[in-house]
């Protein structure tokens, strides 16, 4: 039952992935690129391009790989369209690498080194719900600086993405 909820987080990670995507898109580049004091990685753009770094980051753990060579504020995509490409294609592997995990290997430890090299072992259902935590905090943040940039950003829940099936 964990494996199937965690499956249903994959798929709305990527649906409100592809839903700030399009406010952004939608705001221009420039403000796309506009920096903004209280974002933690200066701009819309930063912000998307750590949520990218930091999946690069934590599927590859999964899979007995420490990526120490990614930093967090790493602006790996300049270019908006190149970055959506990247993160279309990456929530399209989390699906599936997602879909790949069943009960007993979510009970599993995984250790791991962190950006700072610290050694960490957590079960795998901890560094899911980190993952999908983390990115929902900071698309929280892109959302905000979407209405402060003067757009009504998308409406970003569950129940939202539930009703989006049917």
């Amino acid at each position: 039952m964990l494996a199937d909820n965690y499956a249903m987080l994959a798929r709305f990670n990527a649906w409100a992935n592809k839903s700030i995507y399009k406010a952004a898109e939608d705001l221009g580049e420039a403000k796309i690129r506009a920096q903004h004091p209280a974002a933690y990685f200066g701009s819309i753009l930063g912000t998307l391009n750590h949520l990218l770094v930091v999946d690069y980051m934590w599927f590859p753990r999964l899979e007995g790989v420490s990526r120490t060579d990614l930093k967090l504020n790493q602006t790996l995509h300049e270019n908006f369209d190149d970055l959506r490409a990247a993160r279309e294609a990456e929530d399209a592997r989390i699906i599936e690498r997602v879909d790949a995990i069943d009960e007993a290997k979510l009970a599993t430890d995984c250790t791991f080194k962190d950006s700072k090299g610290n050694s960490w072992t957590l079960p795998v259902w901890q560094i899911l719900s980190t993952v999908f935590n983390h990115q929902t905090h900071h698309r929280g943040q892109v959302h905000a600086l979407i209405k402060a940039s003067g757009a009504e950003p998308p409406a970003l829940d569950i129940p939202v993405y539930l009703r989006s099936l049917k």
